[in-house]
């Protein structure tokens, strides 16, 4: 059976640019859809966050507004984390993943990934160990790419540089208005480390596979990133 690692954050506050703290997590849709669409796939999921404390999901995520003004699908995005709400309360400590053990990894977004697994020592080694096999397979949505930050080789090298992707875009992050507080911008940073960025319009739909690194531009990428993921593993299987 094909197994992946989601690695999500435990973060619950989002440090800002002047001081405050922000709550935060990770973004509903980013997690439930592709959990929903590998799980009924048959993969064998593992959630793992640092320390193996219980991942938060940013209520904002949760509100209508931001699932189209869909009271029902953000209803749906509630319930289908309260099914999971087992594994979201206790999962694997990142520490104790052995990343030989697993055919990927996934990483979705939320802010909370800006704040712990940007700068994180276990997501660096799991990452080390798979993005070089072309056999295994790295993917991440939205803000979920900030944990590439964390990942160097033995020679101090980005991991990242020269790879192509996209992420959360600072004209997106502009229009919710985060912009202006943020400690850094995810696109500025993947830019001037050196990632071949690129991006499609706000909000849509967006995703770019280089390799065995499959990215998603935000939450509604979601749907179709797992698609690609799905088809990596299937065809490196």
């Amino acid at each position: 059976m094909t197994k992946l690692l989601v690695i999500l954050t435990s973060a619950t506050k989002w440090s800002q640019k002047d001081g405050t703290q922000r709550p935060t997590g990770f973004w509903a849709e980013e997690f439930v859809v592709p959990h929903r669409i590998l799980s009924a796939a048959g993969v064998e999921l593992t959630i793992a966050t640092p320390g193996g404390r219980p991942a938060p999901a940013d209520e904002m995520s949760l509100s209508p507004k931001v699932n189209g003004d869909d009271p029902a699908r953000a209803d749906e995005m509630r319930a289908y984390l309260e099914a999971h709400r087992e594994l979201l309360q206790s999962p694997a400590r990142l520490e104790d993943v052995d990343p030989a053990e697993f055919d990927g990894v996934l990483i979705p977004g939320g802010h909370g990934p800006m704040q712990d697994l940007a700068v994180n020592a276990d997501v660096a080694r799991v990452l080390a160990a798979l993005l070089p096999d072309e056999s295994k397979v790295v993917a991440s949505l939205c803000h979920g790419p900030a944990s590439f930050f964390s990942a160097g080789d033995s020679e101090g090298a980005w991991l990242f540089k020269g790879r192509k992707l996209t992420a959360f875009t600072d004209e997106e992050e502009q229009q919710v208005g985060l912009a202006q507080n943020a400690p850094w911008l995810l696109e500025e940073r993947l830019r001037g480390a050196g990632a071949e960025y690129s991006s499609g319009p706000a909000w849509g739909p967006y995703v770019v596979v280089d390799g065995n690194l499959i990215t998603g531009q935000n939450p509604a990428s979601g749907e179709q990133a797992a698609e690609a993921l799905l088809k990596a593993l299937a065809e490196r299987g």
